[in-house]
């Protein structure tokens, strides 16, 4: 993978970091012209292989993510981040990326928990999110979504951008 599309991804990463950490957002005007470059990046790079690489690392992200995004627990500019990201660093890339996010967002999440004391409302409602997965199937928690202001919320961009810097670094040693 060249330096060039390494560049360019964590541009686009720590650049939606900053921005989700500022606003909660992660705007379209970022995340589209990012997949369309990611694309381009890899088609230059590598012609029609660096196409079929780039399209396939978006799919991965957006595909296994579309389900929290349906469920409310994600939001679209995260989801479409993650897209982007999988553009320009391909299937295998992505999976390292999101594995590293989600263990990223974990540690944030048990940090803000334990700083608001929030222990028990936290664990009430990971019981309440799992009991309704396995009685009624994948559909949206009435209470625990992006839409309840009440509920914790941490900056996924913020995690998605250590975790790309984390595998950059990893991948060059």
């Amino acid at each position: 993978m060249t330096q060039v599309v390494w560049a360019g991804a964590l541009v686009v990463a720590v650049g939606a970091g900053w921005l989700d950490w500022r606003s909660r957002r992660i705007p379209n005007w970022l995340t589209l012209p990012a997949f369309v470059f990611g694309v381009a990046a890899n088609t230059v790079a590598v012609g029609w292989e660096g196409t079929k690489f780039a399209l396939a690392g978006a799919g991965v992200a957006l595909g296994l993510l579309l389900p929290l995004v349906v469920l409310r627990g994600l939001g679209a500019g995260d989801w479409k981040l993650m897209g982007a990201l999988g553009a320009y660093l391909g299937p295998k890339q992505i999976l390292f990326i999101l594995l590293g996010t989600i263990f990223i967002t974990g540690m944030m999440a048990l940090v803000q928990i334990t700083r608001q004391k929030r222990w028990r409302v936290a664990l009430g409602n990971l019981r309440e999110l799992a009991g309704g997965f396995f009685i009624f199937g994948l559909r949206p928690h009435p209470r625990i979504t992006l839409d309840n202001p009440g509920l914790l919320s941490l900056p996924f961009g913020v995690a998605v951008a250590v975790a790309t810097i984390l595998c950059y670094w990893g991948a060059r040693h």
